[in-house]
């Protein structure tokens, strides 16, 4: 099955303008957000990530409260701290953490550099993309952690898309 809107495993990676990362946040955007949604969603990127051998973390968190995870053969304790800090960016910024890391890069700087954020606690790499509700707003956060973090984004972006079109 090939999507063309998702870049092959090794070819050259095109860096997302921010504008077309905020029409992907305008366009994956849930009805509802049940348990049993972060459950469904939380095994397709499951199954996508053993379909190619991903050696990533998977976390799925709604208002505070972590409904899925999942750790594949190839991740690390190391992927869980950076599911956290890249959450903590989505749910202070209500963006994606690749869009918010964009957002900086295109003024010129660097999110570690202006933010005034601690490194420690927030990252904006990408790889969470945030649970956004029909009037209700951000509430919760998708995560992966251990692809570079382009391919981390598109990864949960590309299952975000074939959870929603379903």
């Amino acid at each position: 099955m090939h999507h063309p809107q998702i870049t092959p495993k090794f070819a050259p990676e095109i860096t997302p303008s921010v504008e077309e990362l905020e029409a992907q946040e305008r366009r994956l955007v849930f009805r509802q957000f049940t348990y049993d949604d972060a459950w469904a969603l939380g095994s397709l990127l499951v199954e996508l990530a053993r379909e190619r051998q991903a050696p990533v973390a998977i976390d799925i968190h709604r208002a505070g409260q972590q409904l899925f995870h999942a750790a594949l053969p190839g991740s690390t304790p190391d992927n869980d701290a950076w599911i956290a800090r890249k959450r903590r960016v989505v749910e202070r910024y209500g963006a994606s953490s690749y869009l918010v890391g964009a957002r900086f890069r295109a003024k010129g700087t660097t999110f570690e550099e202006s933010s005034r954020l601690d490194p420690d606690t927030y990252a904006a790499h990408g790889g969470s993309f945030p649970v956004n509700v029909e009037n209700a707003g951000v509430i919760g956060a998708v995560t992966v952690s251990g692809l570079p973090q382009l391919q981390d984004h598109r990864f949960v972006v590309e299952a975000l898309e074939q959870f929603l079109s379903e």
